[in-house]
């Protein structure tokens, strides 16, 4: 009876603490900007073959590089293709590389991180040395050299995005949970016999995630940005898929000319990075209104 009221008594409170970060989110206009433009790009993104005003793929070599009109708002490209309707597929790629590939990487990072952060000692160092070698390596410049090796395509795309942001997942929960593993209820699970899984899983990572759920939102606008790099140096996602880096890259030989093919891209990236950005300052103000400046 005692554990069903203690439970029902954490329930609440962990209501009660969710309730609040909402609400000093919502106050935050920035934060709900940005959320609100994501969730603008998600709905795009999903309906994209219902409300796009031409398929994707349609031609028309009399409409090559037609500037914006009416009939065509944001113009065609070099073989006739309507751009707004590229741009609206196009978000599927995108927001799908920046959201999948950091969700892999976290998942991957909270394994690792939850194991260093927990054993610490030699399992610890080995892991952290490992990493060092990993984040010796520029980002960017790993991405390309895994995604060289692995070739173009959206799952190889995936996999050279996830490695990049694997480590400082790992160090961001390790730190997080080196400053509580010390902490009375750890002790207490420990000494009724609650196996390591149970005292990770339960105590340790509910009570460090904050810091990842900011730090999650802020690495998809990231990743995004990554994914459409390494498209717009063709590793990443390739005609005839849209996605805004290899619509760039396409449009790039004839910018002075007929601007509109990179501009509208471009703006396309930039909107969706900076939505995530906002948001993820919101959710750190929000988790943590000491950290607001």
């Amino acid at each position: 009876m005692r554990h069903k009221e203690l439970t029902v008594e954490t329930r609440i409170k962990k209501e009660g603490q969710l309730t609040q970060v909402m609400h000093r989110l919502r106050k935050n206009k920035l934060a709900m900007a940005g959320l609100y433009i994501i969730l603008i790009l998600i709905i795009v993104a999903i309906l994209s073959p219902f409300i796009a005003p031409y398929d994707y793929t349609k031609m028309d070599m009399s409409l090559k590089y037609a500037k914006p009109s009416l009939k065509h708002i944001f113009g065609c490209d070099d073989l006739g293709r309507d751009i707004f309707s590229r741009l609206m597929y196009g978000s599927r790629a995108s927001l799908s590389l920046g959201i999948i590939a950091t969700l892999v990487s976290t998942f991957i990072g909270i394994i690792i991180g939850s194991v260093a952060g927990y054993y610490g000692g030699k399992i610890d160092n080995v892991i952290m040395r490992l990493l060092d070698v990993i984040q010796a390596i520029p980002g960017m410049l790993l991405s390309i050299a895994i995604s060289a090796a692995l070739g173009s395509g959206f799952i190889n795309t995936i996999i050279a995005l996830a490695i990049g942001g694997v480590p400082m997942t790992v160090r961001l929960l390790r730190g997080s949970i080196m400053t509580i593993r010390n902490q009375e209820y750890i002790e207490a699970a420990e000494k009724i016999n609650a196996t390591k899984l149970r005292i990770i899983s339960r105590h340790i990572l509910p009570n460090s995630i904050a810091p990842l759920i900011v730090s999650v939102t802020m690495g998809i606008g990231n990743t995004i940005l990554m994914a459409a790099s390494l498209s717009y140096i063709g590793l990443g996602i390739q005609p005839p898929t849209p996605e805004w880096g290899a619509m760039l890259s396409a449009g790039k030989p004839v910018i002075e000319k007929y601007p509109h093919l990179c501009i509208f891209p471009g703006l396309c990236i930039m909107v969706v990075v900076l939505a995530f950005n906002m948001l993820g300052d919101g959710l750190r103000d929000a988790l943590d209104p000491k950290l607001k400046n």
